[in-house]
C-alpha cells in the first residue's frame, strides 16, 4: 500500500461542526486500498467522521460515525466505498478523531 504519513490539522474541513474536541488527519491511498484503510482506522477508535475526497479535493462521500454504529448498519457504506474505490485511482481520506 502506497500511503504517506497522516497530515494532522486543527483546521476544520468544509461542513465541519465548530467547537468540540477533535482533530483531523488526512491519508492518501490508492483506490484499491480505500476500504482496507478505513477499516484499519475504524479499529483504532475515536473516529467521529470519515470524508473521502478525489484527487481534485472534491468530497465524494462523508460518513458521520457514532460509537454504536457497527456491523450491518455499515454495509451500505462499505458498498458505496467499494464503488468509489473502483472509479478513482488516488483518494484522500480525512478522518475526524475525538481528542481523548
Amino acid at each position: 500500500m502506497d500511503e504517506q504519513e497522516p497530515n494532522q490539522s486543527q483546521e476544520q474541513p468544509q461542513g465541519a461542526t465548530p467547537g468540540g474536541n477533535s482533530h483531523y488527519e488526512e491519508f492518501r491511498v490508492a483506490g484499491e486500498d480505500l476500504v482496507e484503510k478505513i477499516k484499519e482506522l475504524l479499529h483504532e477508535g475515536n473516529i467521529r467522521r470519515v470524508i473521502v475526497k478525489d484527487e481534485n479535493g472534491t468530497t465524494l462521500i462523508e460518513v458521520p460515525l457514532t460509537l454504536g454504529v457497527v456491523g450491518v448498519v455499515l454495509l451500505p457504506v462499505w458498498a458505496a466505498l467499494g464503488a468509489i474505490a473502483a472509479l478513482a485511482a488516488n483518494l484522500t481520506v480525512v478522518v475526524e478523531k475525538a481528542d481523548a
